[in-house]
């Protein structure tokens, strides 16, 4: 089965990337939850441009993917599931659910530090929220996270089927909840219990501070409620609402290489969660 795994995960996450992104972009034009404002051409060039920039430079720094990592551990007996004798079945779902965990405290974390938050917020920076977007983060942020996501595998011992299966969840439901879909309120409802919504996460990247930080969720809609981070639906609406952050409203900066620059420019802002009006 490791060796399957091994042989097959490249296909296994593309053929899910592309299937996904096709339904959702697909299911965006029938049933659109919002106008969009901008040049879709030039959003979708720079939103999936840097997902091919990211994938070169990942590969660049991290030989090993994460998967192959999880075979190392498992191979020289690291981490907590490696050690513990427990059925293989539960390890790999206590591994996919602690592998989105540590997304969770990650995205909380790079809201947090300033530093971060200066890499971060180019996710933030688009001012349209579609598929695409789930894929708009800076190679800086995607090394980081790559770096952090191998160490809790190490960590925890996760196996390699769980981290298979993570990274596939993890692409699919961060296409799914940064789409410009509608779904029946009562629908949106009932999901949000069990994974974390479009209109849920459309709420975190609001241009109100106090909004952008909440619901960090990616896959999981629990530790949001968990931690006290969930707000439920965006003070103006999902169709009055603005998108993205204050600094980077002009429309020049959805250009790749502007995008890359954004880190470096300007300052960090009222948005990093250390200096968040907690009255609101």
């Amino acid at each position: 089965m490791t060796e399957i795994i091994q042989n097959n995960e490249v296909a296994i996450r593309l053929s899910a990337f592309f299937g996904i992104f096709a339904v959702m972009a697909v299911w965006e034009l029938m049933a659109p939850r919002r106008v969009l404002q901008q040049s879709k051409v030039v959003r979708w060039y720079s939103n999936l441009g840097i997902v091919a920039v990211n994938t070169v430079i990942a590969r660049i720094v991290f030989p090993l993917a994460p998967v192959a990592v999880a075979l190392v551990a498992a191979e020289r007996g690291w981490g907590v599931f490696n050690v513990v004798e427990i059925s293989s079945g539960f390890a790999i779902i206590c591994a996919v659910v602690l592998l989105d965990l540590a997304i969770y405290l990650q995205h909380v974390m790079v809201h947090a530090v300033p530093m971060l938050w200066r890499l971060h917020r180019m996710h933030h920076a688009d001012t349209d929220f579609d598929v695409t977007t789930g894929a708009r983060f800076h190679p800086a942020e995607i090394v980081l996270s790559v770096a952090i996501k191998m160490a809790v595998i190490v960590l925890i011992g996760a196996p390699a089927v769980a981290v298979v299966i993570f990274e596939v969840v993890l692409n699919a439901t961060a296409m799914f909840n940064h789409s410009n879909v509608r779904l029946p309120l009562a629908l949106d409802r009932v999901l949000r219990l069990f994974v974390v919504t479009p209109d849920m996460h459309r709420v975190h990247h609001s241009v109100l501070p106090h909004e952008t930080n909440s619901n960090f969720g990616f896959n999981l809609p629990w530790w949001d409620r968990l931690f006290g981070t969930y707000r439920a639906q965006p003070e103006l609406g999902h169709e009055g609402m603005d998108i993205g952050i204050d600094l980077f409203r002009n429309p020049g900066e959805l250009h790749l290489h502007k995008m890359l620059a954004q880190p470096f420019v300007g300052e960090a802002g009222e948005y990093p969660i250390n200096r968040r009006d907690w009255k609101k």
